[in-house]
């Protein structure tokens, strides 16, 4: 397992192995993002079979696919509600842990400097550089409402 850490109570990975989820409760993982969609993977590796091996291990799982290239809002806003009641620390995984760092960039914009994200996601080996105006953006909404 690949883990890659963004913040202390968050990593990401990419694509994980059933016996995995027992590996990421012994390292203390509480909950698992799956944003990987069930087309991209064999039927072994579908959300099903990661969401008994997460109760069976005692954690939470949360099933949010993210197909690549159609980032949306109701995507992030999922994410973000994922993150909300979850007990940390989290640990997140697509194909290549790219499109969950994604959601994880952009659940954080507004709540930690745009710098300090795109620096940990950059310290991850992810680029975000063509999320910037994204992050701005949500940034600025973020803080008028606040």
């Amino acid at each position: 397992m690949d883990l890659r850490y963004l913040a202390p109570d968050f990593a990401v990975a990419p694509q994980i192995e059933l016996e995995d989820v027992a590996k990421a409760a012994e390292l203390g993982f509480r909950t698992l993002i799956n944003n990987r969609p069930d087309d991209e993977v064999p039927v072994a590796l579908q959300h099903e079979a990661f969401q008994a091996a997460a109760e069976a291990a005692g954690l939470r799982y949360v099933f949010l696919p993210y197909e690549p290239g159609l980032l949306t809002q109701d995507l992030v806003d999922g994410f973000e509600s994922a993150l909300e009641g979850a007990e940390m620390p989290v640990l997140a995984w697509c194909r290549s842990g790219t499109r969950s760092s994604h959601l994880w960039a952009l659940s954080q914009a507004g709540l930690r400097p745009t710098e300090e994200i795109l620096q940990a996601a950059a310290q991850a080996g992810y680029d975000h550089s063509a999320l910037l105006p994204l992050l701005r953006g949500k940034a600025a909404s973020r803080a008028k409402f606040t």
